[in-house]
């Protein structure tokens, strides 16, 4: 009586197994099928242990890719961040050690940890201004010289720059002239 219900059971599954096969929804190429397979290989969806129906991506998650974790923030957080850090300090400088920049110069990063973070947007000075500021720091050595270590020019080069400052006479153009043309001839030029 065992046999004559095996031999039920195989023969209804082999007529089920027919007509699905016969059903041309459900038909599919070999390329297909052989394309779902190399697929579910590559992801791991394939059954690992028969008795528990563990996938080999849950029992080995190292070795298959996790699925991307998106964390919502837009290009503009991400520049800002970004921009934040390089002025800190706060990015990896030396990929061999994974030291950061604040780490390896904390002279040149100092002012920017102890300030808070400041709005990238104008703070009110024309470009004119920004220019004669500019200038006026080349002038006195009060710029970085020394990336490095945040030396200013007027640290590493004292000789070269006074430290009086220089205050503006009031001469008219006239008499910055006249003074010209005086010096050139009693210099002989």
């Amino acid at each position: 009586m065992k046999n004559l219900s095996v031999v039920a059971i195989a023969l209804s599954t082999l007529v089920a197994g027919h007509a699905m096969a016969a059903d041309p929804a459900a038909a599919k190429t070999r390329e297909q099928v052989r394309a779902e397979v190399i697929a579910a290989q590559r992801s791991g969806d394939l059954v690992a242990d028969g008795q528990t129906g563990a996938k080999f991506n849950q029992l080995f998650p190292a070795q298959y890719a996790q699925p991307v974790v998106v964390q919502g923030k837009t290009r503009a957080e991400v520049k800002a961040e970004l921009a934040e850090a390089i002025r800190t300090g706060d990015i990896v400088a030396d990929g061999a050690t994974g030291a950061k920049a604040n780490e390896l110069a904390p002279a040149q990063y100092a002012a920017a940890r102890a300030e808070k973070p400041v709005a990238t947007a104008a703070v009110g000075k024309t470009r004119a201004e920004v220019k004669a500021e500019l200038a006026e720091a080349i002038r006195t050595g009060d710029i970085v010289a020394d990336g490095a270590t945040g030396a200013k020019a007027n640290e590493l080069f004292p000789a070269q720059y006074s430290q009086q400052p220089v205050l503006a006479e009031g001469k008219t153009r006239e008499e910055v002239r006249a003074e010209l043309v005086e010096s050139r001839r009693s210099n002989g030029g």
